[in-house]
């Protein structure tokens, strides 16, 4: 999917507009796709959120915050770059949900070059973090370059196999946020000799819901995906999700069925996964993606101008969409086809709800109604 390039507009503007209370990466590119511009999307953010029955003011990102946040960002030595630049990984463009901006410490080394991910289990045995190593190091030698999460075991092998020729760390929290501490080092030396990236505020600390978040960060950048080793229970196995639904080919390595490590890739095989075995195994499903997806570049920015809602079309899709919804996620087509109104009408009225915050997004397109709200 692309959306508006957004490297024409102020980056300030971009951050306070995604910095905002309700406002998701879809609702961001809505509400450009609709507004025009970040700042004018900012002034009609409180008057949707209050049409979606929000009963108290929305927060709205202020200029000094956003301002703060960017300073601290200059003066650790990082940067930021918005979606659509040149400098934007252009496979990240084409997923569901990208990032209006990334924060990168180290060079956009992702530029011409193909990208594998590898990640799988923190608790890797000695065998897979050797087999980690040993591709990415190869893969490195031929020009391709790594992507993985800085997370203990197979991430850390990864990232260690392919120092020498450039790596990239996607991590869950803010730029300046080392996680797990006993990487303290390898975050460092990547952003010598790769890079280190986010789409997270300055200052934050990771939590569990931001891994599923930054996995398809990981994903979305790189070609191909490969899964080293990883229990039935794995987070790996959500990055392997992922990847098969941003349309990228899924890699596993086989281990011994007596290994709980290795029931997840396994699994993953019997599921369709491409089994390695080596650096050969990827190498041409991996350019062969990477030149389809090269391919895939953001439009240029065009206002939404399909037909204007009227209000009473609006007042109508609102009561439409909000008898059909309940707290089961719902495909946005099937609303669209039972609701019996125009797509416009139906994407006004969801956005207004997502603004309001009872509006939940799930993966697949699908949304449902918060069955609290503000």
């Amino acid at each position: 999917m692309n959306y508006p390039s957004l490297a024409s507009f102020p980056i300030l503007d971009i951050l306070r507009l995604i910095r905002s209370e309700n406002v998701g990466n879809i609702t961001f590119f809505q509400l450009i796709t609709r507004f025009g511009t970040p700042a004018k999307a900012l002034e009609a953010i409180p008057d949707m959120a209050a049409s979606g029955g929000r009963k108290k003011p929305i927060r709205i990102c202020s200029k000094p915050d956003a301002e703060r946040e960017l300073e601290l960002i200059e003066k650790y030595g990082a940067s930021c770059i918005a979606y659509g630049h040149a400098n934007y990984p252009k496979l990240l463009h084409s997923i569901y949900d990208p990032p209006p901006f990334i924060t990168v410490r180290g060079s956009p080394i992702w530029k011409d070059k193909a990208c594998l991910a590898i990640v799988g289990s923190r608790n890797a045995s000695a065998n897979g973090y050797h087999f980690a190593q040993k591709l990415a190091r190869e893969a490195g030698a031929r020009g391709i370059v790594i992507v993985s999460g800085l997370a203990r075991g197979i991430d850390t092998g990864a990232h260690k196999g392919a120092l020498d020729t450039g790596t990239v760390g996607v991590i869950a929290g803010g730029i300046d946020s080392v996680y797990p501490p006993e990487n303290a080092d390898l975050y460092g030396q990547l952003f010598e000799k790769g890079c280190v990236i986010t789409e997270n505020p300055f200052g934050m600390a990771p939590h569990s819901r931001s891994f599923p978040a930054r996995n398809r960060i990981i994903s979305g950048i790189s070609a191909a995906t490969l899964i080293v080793e990883a229990s039935l229970k794995s987070g790996s196995l959500i990055t392997a999700r992922m990847a098969a639904e941003q349309g990228r080919d899924v890699f596993a390595v086989p281990g011994s069925p007596l290994d709980p490590r290795c029931k997840g890739t396994n699994d993953l095989i019997r599921n369709g996964a491409i089994m390695c075995e080596s650096l050969d195994d990827i190498l041409p499903h991996l350019m062969r993606q990477n030149d389809l997806f090269q391919e895939n570049k953001p439009p240029e920015f065009k206002q939404f101008s399909a037909t204007e809602v009227e209000m009473g079309e609006l007042a109508i899709a609102r009561k439409r969409v909000l008898d059909k919804l309940g707290p089961t996620p719902v495909l946005v087509d099937e609303l669209l086809r039972q609701c019996d109104i125009s797509a416009p009408a139906l994407w006004l009225a969801l956005l207004e709800l997502e603004l309001a915050g009872r509006l939940v997004r799930s993966a697949g397109g699908k949304v449902s109604l918060r069955l609290t709200d503000d």
